[in-house]
């Protein structure tokens, strides 16, 4: 008996997991095709509003002789 519990609880993990990758694909499976095939992402462009812009690089501050002296 815990032998096909088992076996079943192993085919619904197994299930599950196939289920789930196949969404993952379903839904970046072009940006992942177009990944390897080195086109820019740029071109991948598949809406109004097209690929979100990162913040801002915030530059480092540079420390003062006396913060570095604490530090």
């Amino acid at each position: 008996m815990i032998a096909a519990l088992g076996t079943l609880a192993f085919l619904v993990t197994l299930w599950l997991i196939v289920v789930l990758g196949a969404s993952v694909l379903e839904e970046s499976g072009a940006k992942i095709a177009a990944a390897f095939k080195g086109v820019p992402r740029a071109t991948l462009r598949h809406g109004p509003l097209g690929l979100r812009s990162r913040a801002r690089f915030r530059q480092p501050i540079r420390g003062r002789a006396q913060w570095r002296a604490a530090a």
